[in-house]
């Protein structure tokens, strides 16, 4: 059985946000650096990896990542300092 799913959120190279899911966080990041991942993220470096966390399953990754992304800017900064990034 495959480990937790995790939640990670970038600061792209124009200082906006990007939140995603992975079991492997640092194999996922590899892959936004080298333009194979999200396509939101391509050309938008140097990719800055701000937070991650363990999320649960998959399911709980999810709703984890579309809590985050329905903040709005203010409240992105605010949930990354609040977790000492």
């Amino acid at each position: 059985m495959p480990g937790p799913w995790h939640l990670y959120v970038l600061r792209c190279g124009d200082g906006s946000f990007y939140a995603g899911i992975a079991l492997d966080v640092e194999a996922r990041l590899a892959a936004h650096r080298e333009g194979r991942g999200a396509r939101y993220t391509r050309g938008r470096g140097p990719l800055e990896l701000l937070h991650q966390e363990p999320a649960g399953t998959k399911a709980e990754a999810l709703r984890a990542e579309l809590r985050f992304k329905r903040l709005t800017r203010a409240g992105k900064l605010a949930w990354i300092a609040g977790r000492g990034a």
